[in-house]
Parts: structure tokens; C-alpha cells; sequence
């Protein structure tokens, strides 16, 4: 029986891969800071904003089993609102929970997996770290900072036998879309804003269903050699495709048209 250490595995996407990972016959420890235990599936507190929360909830799981085979970093959530009048509280929290909870609960598994000279490292990223979406910055930059470490710690672990890939999701449907903080300020002059969030809403709930990710990451964690990198959704695999040869510009003048 293999293991799966997943964070953020109490909704969404990730409680989908949680499920089917165990309906594998995986044993799955989710660590999040609501959850229940299940079925080959353990709860584990954990709070990824707090380094000692990481690696109490690690050293936790090594208590029960001995090897860690996969970790998947899925904790996260958004913000949306102008750059200009987003109060700075809040963009400090999206990417501490974002981004530098990615870092505290990389740095809490690696001891483990580094000693075992083997694992798999999947983050949770978004198509939005490629085609940055107005009004959602914050997050967007959240997500492309996670791609940016994920290529530089695959290089430092490497000769650990460790493999370290990205999945970008889509549009999905799931309580992500209405979690998110949203702030009105500014919208007087930023007159697009208040469109341009109801189209990502729109495109969000009419989105893939969480399995689809999760059918993904199993993929990634079970194919004999791991990409870098994943888009999850075809429609949204070409679009990434195409940004790479169109011009940035064009794409980018292309989403404004999308979000205005």
C-alpha cells in the first residue's frame, strides 16, 4: 500500500483526489485545518501558514507510517479585486498561504522523503500563472511563484531520487468560486472590474468537475516519468500552447478583451 500526504484535502479538488487516491488502495493522510477521517483516509490538522504546524502534522503522519511516496500541495485559495486599491493585508495573506505555505510544508517533507531517497512532489498551480488573469493578480502571481520553485527545487532534489511537477488547473467547479475575497474598492474607477469577476465566476462554476483533476494527479503520480509541468483541461492545454507562440502581447490584449 503506497502513501499519499495531500494538503488542502478536505474540498474541492482536493478531497476529490483524497477519495479516489484511497478508492486505489492508497493510504491518504489529508492535512488541512477541517477535515474528517475515513476509509484509508486520515485527517491530520495542519495550518500551512505555520512552519511548526507543517512539521507537527508531518511528524504525525511518520508516526504511523514509514515511507511517504507521494506529497501533493493543494492548500490555497483567492482574492480578487484592482492592484491599485487592494488593501495589502490581504494581498500579504494570499500569498502566505499560497505561496509560502507551498514552501513550509515543502520544507516539513523533505527531510523525509530525502532520507527514503524517493517521492513525488505535486503542486496544486493554475492556468492563471500562465495567462494571468486582471483582477485576480495576486493569485495569479501566487501561481506563477509556484512554478518558478517547482523547476528550481526539481534541480535540488533530484540526486534524492525526488520528482517535483506542477498541475494547472482550469475552470473547475467547486467552492473555491465562492471562498474567494473579493473587494469592491475602486470599482467606481476600475469600471471593468465588476465584469470582469463575473466572468471568471461564470467560467468557474460552468468549469471541469473536480474528479477530472483528480484522475490528473493520479497520472502524475503513478506514470514512470513525471512531467514538469500539466494543464489540466484540453481546451486549456491549447491555450497554453498558444501562448507560447503568438506574441505575449496578443494574448495579452486578447484577455483584455475576454475580461472587459
Amino acid at each position: 500500500m503506497k502513501t499519499l500526504v495531500i494538503s488542502g484535502g478536505s474540498s474541492g479538488i482536493g478531497k476529490a483526489t483524497a477519495m479516489l487516491f484511497a478508492e486505489r488502495g492508497w493510504r491518504v493522510f489529508e492535512l488541512s485545518r477541517h477535515g474528517q477521517s475515513q476509509d484509508n483516509i486520515t485527517h491530520v490538522d495542519c495550518d500551512v501558514c505555520s512552519e511548526e504546524s507543517c512539521k507537527k502534522a508531518i511528524s504525525e503522519v511518520l508516526k504511523q507510517t514509514d515511507v511517504i511516496d507521494v506529497v501533493i500541495s493543494n492548500a490555497g485559495y483567492g482574492i480578487s479585486g484592482a492592484v491599485e486599491f487592494s488593501d495589502m493585508k490581504a494581498v500579504e495573506h494570499q500569498m502566505d498561504v499560497n505561496f509560502l505555505g507551498t514552501v513550509r510544508f515543502t520544507q516539513a517533507v523533505l527531510p523525509q522523503l530525502r532520507q527514503q531517497k524517493h517521492g513525488r512532489i505535486i503542486y496544486t498551480s493554475s492556468v492563471a500563472a500562465i495567462l494571468a488573469v486582471p483582477y485576480q493578480s495576486f493569485y495569479s502571481a501566487s501561481k506563477a511563484a509556484i512554478n518558478a520553485f517547482a523547476l528550481a527545487l526539481a534541480n535540488e532534489v533530484r540526486e534524492f531520487g525526488i520528482s517535483v511537477s506542477v498541475m494547472m488547473p482550469g475552470d473547475v467547479s467547486t467552492g473555491f468560486t465562492d471562498a474567494r475575497d473579493k473587494s469592491t474598492a475602486g470599482e467606481e474607477v476600475y469600471q471593468h472590474a465588476n465584469k470582469a469577476i463575473k466572468t471568471m465566476e461564470r467560467d468557474e462554476r460552468g468549469g471541469m468537475k473536480p474528479i477530472q483533476m483528480a484522475k490528473l494527479f493520479y497520472h502524475i503520480a503513478t506514470c514512470c516519468s513525471p512531467r514538469p509541468q500539466y494543464v489540466g483541461g484540453f481546451s486549456y492545454r491549447i491555450l497554453c500552447f498558444l501562448d507560447r507562440l503568438l506574441p505575449k502581447r496578443l494574448v495579452n490584449w486578447i484577455e483584455h478583451k475576454v475580461y472587459s
